[in-house]
């Protein structure tokens, strides 16, 4: 009897203890469970954006690689534009957005278009450092081409540890500084790319060079 008392006793605690907190165990369990399949519908929600972004992307790419359509540099503008408004976090977004700027600059010639895109792209590129200095790049050569000069200095001295990238920084601050009549900064600039490339000497810097007055061997 006294065990069938203890095990009363035992039961009986056991629906004590669950009207008192049988409501918080359950809230608790479904809190989660919420959590847990929350995060997987994210998760696929992450795969399915990433797997639609790389659909438009392939779009643009396409797109973009047969000038010979008409209808081309439509659909690259429109396709840039989807990555931006409903991918705009994504890497696709901002190659999106540097091709379209380099169509812009190179096929319909709005150097204020190229830009405007490429501001975009650099401010979403942050997190992706090589892939900054790329746009970075882009940008000025943009504004250089835009005849916005000392916007196009600033472009590049706010450059970070460029790197490999150091040549191609120098020699563009070189094109820009002639460009202002700045001779002795660009053979600066210049002479700089040159000590910096890591592909050897380049036809055409030792041209721009010549044309300032600095042989090979100096």
């Amino acid at each position: 009897m006294a065990e069938l008392r203890t095990e009363e006793e035992q039961i009986q605690a056991i629906k004590n203890w669950w009207k008192k907190n049988g409501s918080s165990l359950l809230i608790g369990i479904g809190a989660a469970l919420a959590i847990v399949f929350g995060w997987q519908a994210w998760q696929t929600h992450q795969a399915e954006q990433r797997t639609q972004a790389a659909n438009q992307f392939a779009n643009l790419i396409n797109a973009f690689s047969d000038p010979s359509d008409e209808t081309s540099q439509d659909t690259v503008a429109y396709v840039a534009k989807t990555l931006r408004d409903d991918f705009g976090d994504s890497a696709y977004a901002i190659y999106g957005n540097l091709l379209l700027a380099r169509q812009q600059l190179m096929e319909a010639g709005d150097a204020a278009a190229a830009i405007e895109s490429l501001q975009w792209a650099m401010d979403k590129a942050k997190d992706y450092p090589a892939l900054s200095l790329v746009v970075r790049h882009r940008l000025a050569q943009a504004q250089f081409a835009d005849g916005q000069l000392d916007e196009a200095l600033d472009t590049l001295a706010g450059a970070q540890a460029a790197g490999a990238f150091d040549a191609m920084f120098s020699e563009l601050k070189g094109d820009i500084l002639l460009a202002k009549g700045d001779r002795d900064g660009a053979r600066a600039a210049y002479l700089a790319a040159r000590k910096q490339s890591q592909q050897g000497r380049s036809g055409i810097l030792e041209l721009k060079l010549s044309d300032l007055g600095v042989g090979e061997d100096a």
